[in-house]
């Protein structure tokens, strides 16, 4: 049984690695936004690409932009810090009684 959750230490790991790095690609999305990058550029076309399916979907489903100012990255922000507090750590707490034998 040791094995499953040494498996769901990992996987929460991983998850909680990948979820800071959106986190960042997000920030960074916005900074960007702040300022007129070269579109051609290889960085920023890969934050937008990466970005924009999350971010479109949360801009379709709640239109929270006042006065020009856009709401999205706030809002994905946040889901990701209940991410990582809700489901990262349940996923270790799972791992530890799978590893102490509870």
């Amino acid at each position: 049984m040791f094995i499953f959750g040494y498996l769901i230490q990992a996987a929460a790991v991983v998850l909680d690695i990948v979820l800071y790095f959106f986190m960042l690609l997000i920030i960074a999305r916005a900074v960007l936004s702040w300022v007129s990058p070269d579109p051609y550029n290889p960085i920023v076309r890969f934050i937008n690409n990466v970005t924009e399916p999350v971010l479109y979907r949360v801009r379709t489903k709640l239109p929270l932009a006042i006065s020009g100012i856009d709401f999205s990255p706030i809002i994905v922000i946040l889901a990701i810090y209940f991410l990582q507090i809700f489901v990262v750590n349940s996923l270790h707490e799972i791992a530890a009684r799978m590893l102490n034998g509870l």
